[in-house]
């Protein structure tokens, strides 16, 4: 399923087969949490930006619309009108981003949802069940996201074994979910998730022991919640080392640009993150000279695109001036316009770094952006 092509040092460029498409890697998937990109995109949108995978939330398409609905419409892919790959995410990111609102026990989470105050609960066996019925292409194992910054390393051993434990329960369930005829796609693939705070001793046991389980691919959770660079960094070098080298990687919710170069450089295959979307909704624009923002009056005459070198539909037909004009009126074309560039900036900038793998040049292309891309103009 997953085939390397070439690699500079760590960096790895590769191909990646699933039911639902061939995919290109390194890659970065466009996020949909609740099977739509925020502000206003379609999939036919997703096409022309160069997005390869959509993921989607488990958590959030359980409470609104609800599985059933969805399994009903045929599967995310039909009711979404997306053909290519889709990954949803367990719902175990919710574990840390709803911790005001939930209780773990070992045989899962308790939620109260963050629509009505219902109480909801979410286990291994849950997770499973609700992603074969949304009939992804990419299903993740259900874990424990905790939070860096007050999780103390004897929390953070247990956490991590529970973890195991639900992904050897998610295994089981998966093979029997898979097995039923009303399955719709039995061809799903499963990922497991490495956890364990910065703590590398935590890090290094858990990931060992996820390599020895049969999981389609492996990904690192529970970063980019409050550690430095650094750190984050430092973390993925630890874990890599033992992850499998025939299987494809995965950092969830990374990052910026230079996140995304450095983590390649570091060995990783596949990437997501809302911060695209959500930066430029509020101004904050991608180019490859560093990050503007369309709110600063320097722009309220510029005639000229958000960037001269990007091919996105915005930056070929409107100017910074007309932009920040929508956006100071609130108009919703602007949430549009500004989603559609930073996603094809990511999008492109995957674009240029297989090349870059491709060709033997990734350590220039690393060396001229890693850094400028990710300053303020």
């Amino acid at each position: 399923m997953f085939k390397i092509l070439s690699q500079t040092d760590k960096a790895r460029r590769g191909v990646f087969e699933t039911v639902h498409g061939v995919v290109q890697t390194p890659c970065f998937m466009n996020v949909a949490t609740s099977a739509a990109i925020k502000g206003g995109l379609s999939s036919t949108d997703l096409e022309e930006i160069g997005c390869q995978i959509m993921l989607c939330n488990t958590y959030h398409l359980h409470l609104r619309p609800g599985e059933d609905v969805i399994f009903k419409a045929g599967g995310l892919h039909k009711f979404t009108n997306w053909a290519g790959p889709i990954l949803t995410d367990s719902g175990g990111f919710q574990v840390f981003s709803l911790s005001k609102i939930r209780k773990i026990e070992e045989r899962g989470v308790t939620f109260a949802s963050h629509i009505d105050g219902k109480r909801i609960f979410i286990g291994p066996e849950e997770s499973v069940a609700i992603q074969s019925k949304l009939a992804s292409t990419i299903a993740m194992a259900f874990d424990e996201c905790i939070d860096i910054s007050s999780s103390e390393h004897n929390y953070a051993a247990q956490s991590s074994d529970r973890t195991l434990r639900w992904h050897e329960r998610c295994l089981k369930e998966f093979e029997k979910v898979n097995n039923q005829d009303s399955t719709i796609n039995k061809n799903q693939l499963l990922f497991g998730i490495n956890q364990g705070c910065c703590f590398k001793d935590i890090r290094i046991k858990n990931m060992k022991a996820l390599a020895d389980m049969p999981f389609d691919g492996y990904a690192i959770g529970g970063l980019s919640v409050g550690e430095t660079h650094r750190e984050m960094y430092e973390t993925i070098s630890a874990v890599e080392e033992h992850m499998p080298k025939n299987k494809v990687r995965y950092l969830m919710g990374v990052g910026t640009p230079s996140n995304i170069i450095e983590s390649v450089y570091r060995g990783i295959d596949l990437f997501d993150c809302v911060m695209p979307s959500r930066n430029g909704r509020h101004g904050h624009l991608n180019t490859w000279s560093g990050i503007i923002n369309i709110n600063n009056k320097k722009y309220e005459t510029d005639s000229d695109p958000i960037d001269d070198k990007c091919n996105c539909y915005t930056c070929r037909n409107y100017s910074k001036a007309y932009l920040r004009h929508l956006l100071k009126s609130k108009e919703v074309l602007y949430l549009r316009l500004s989603v559609m560039h930073n996603l094809y900036f990511y999008n492109d900038l995957m674009l240029k770094i297989r090349e870059s793998l491709s060709n033997g040049t990734f350590n220039q292309f690393r060396k001229k952006y890693a850094e400028i891309l990710d300053s303020r103009i």
